[in-house]
C-alpha cells in the first residue's frame, strides 16, 4: 500500500471510518511487526480526524506502558487502578469520556485533553493486553460511531496478539 492514505471531505465520521479502516487494514496486512503496525494506525487515525492525541498503552509488569503514539508527549506509565485507561483495562470495557474533568481519577497528561475514549484490546486468551487512547481537545467529542468504528480497527490487530 501507498504511504498515502485516501481521507474523504467530509465531516461525517462514519464516512471517514468507512474509508479508513479497508486502508489500515491493507497497511497492516502483510507486516508481522506489531509495533509498526500500532504506529501506523495511531497515525491514520490522527491524519484522519486531527485528534489531539492518538495511542496504545501496553500492559507491562503490572501497568499500562507507553507505545507507539501521535501527539504530544506522554504519561510514560498507568497504573491499573487510575484514569480512564485505568478504567477501560480492569472492566474490559469502552470508556467514552465527554468531558474529562468530570471523569474521578483522571490522568491530566496534558491540560488540553477535554474528553476522551480508551478501547481494551484483547490478546487470543480473552484478556486484555493494551488500550487505545484517544484524546479531543474538544468537549463531548466522541460518540458511539467512533467506538463502533475504532472496535472494527482494533479487531484487525487482536487476532495478531
Amino acid at each position: 500500500m501507498a504511504e498515502e492514505l485516501n481521507i474523504p471531505n467530509s465531516s461525517d465520521r462514519s464516512i471517514i471510518y468507512k474509508a479508513l479502516l479497508p486502508q489500515i487494514e491493507a497497511l497492516i496486512a502483510d507486516e508481522s511487526d506489531l509495533t509498526a503496525n500500532l504506529a501506523n494506525i495511531t497515525a491514520a487515525l490522527k491524519e484522519a480526524f486531527g485528534f489531539f492525541w492518538v495511542g496504545f498503552y501496553s500492559v507491562k509488569a503490572g501497568q499500562l506502558v507507553l507505545g507507539p503514539f501521535q501527539g504530544p508527549i506522554a504519561c510514560t506509565r498507568i497504573p491499573f487502578h487510575k484514569g480512564v485507561c485505568g478504567a477501560a483495562y480492569r472492566t474490559a470495557k469502552v470508556i467514552i469520556v465527554p468531558n474529562v474533568d468530570e471523569f474521578p481519577g483522571h490522568i491530566a497528561c496534558s491540560s488540553a485533553s477535554k474528553s476522551e475514549i480508551v478501547l481494551p484490546v484483547l490478546n487470543h486468551n480473552g484478556t486484555v493486553a493494551m488500550v487505545l487512547d484517544i484524546d479531543s481537545d474538544q468537549l463531548e467529542d466522541f460518540s458511539e460511531t467512533d467506538e463502533v468504528w475504532l472496535q472494527k480497527i482494533i479487531r484487525l490487530i487482536e487476532y495478531k496478539l
